[in-house]
């Protein structure tokens, strides 16, 4: 059990690994910036508790930002299998952190990702790595959850595809007009979702269920 957990971290941790990296110059230009906004907000960006912040806030926005960084075709070109399923196929509640491009604060929800197969399937980790490229960006919800259906109909060609995203945004939750339960959901409906009611209302049963 212990030898199963090690290598479950290894394995993350040469995920983190092969993530794609800022440049040198630009990571350092990062830093420089959180450096110039500690002293912007009155902070002193020498004393002992401030003195790493700018470093580890610049790998950070490295890493919240990585989607800049990635080869979609690549990542799903890999695991484009063929197969006559022909069905509707779910991924439920993918994980997903983003940034808002309006203020620089995350919303934290879930995406719903839903296709039709024409005669491809995609990986079942690549639907969630595709939602990965596109949160992993500054972004609007709207948008990226257009951007997620759009990169799965070109991907594959399938009959349908349908993206639902839920999220709370925390540019609404910790300023502004602060309110703390307020859900934002987005949905994006492309091919036999959006033109045949039937299969749309089979799609949502299967999000209640």
């Amino acid at each position: 059990m212990m030898q199963n957990h090690e290598t479950e971290l290894q394995a993350a941790e040469r995920r983190m690994r092969d993530l794609p990296r800022c440049g040198a110059a630009k990571l350092a230009s990062l830093e420089r910036s959180f450096h110039e906004l500690l002293e912007a907000v009155g902070e002193d960006p020498q004393r002992e508790g401030l003195l790493k912040t700018p470093g580890r806030a610049a790998r950070a926005f490295e890493f919240l930002t990585n989607g800049y960084r990635q080869d979609l075709d690549e990542i799903v070109n890999r695991a484009i299998f063929h197969s006559d399923a022909s069905e509707i196929i779910l991924v439920k509640d993918i994980e997903l952190y983003s940034m808002c491009e309006h203020h620089l604060l995350p919303f934290i929800g879930k995406a719903h990702v839903a296709y039709i197969p024409a005669g491809k399937v995609i990986g079942l980790s690549k639907v969630a790595r595709i939602v990965d490229v596109f949160a992993r960006r500054l972004q609007i919800q709207e948008q990226l959850t257009t951007q997620i259906a759009d990169a799965l109909m070109k991907a594959l060609h399938p009959s349908g595809v349908a993206v639902v995203i839920e999220a709370k945004h925390l540019c609404m939750m910790m300023r502004g007009v602060e309110k703390q339960n307020s859900v934002m959901t987005t949905s994006c409906l492309l091919g036999s979702f959006k033109e045949d009611a039937r299969t749309r209302s089979e799609f949502l049963s299967l999000l209640k269920r």
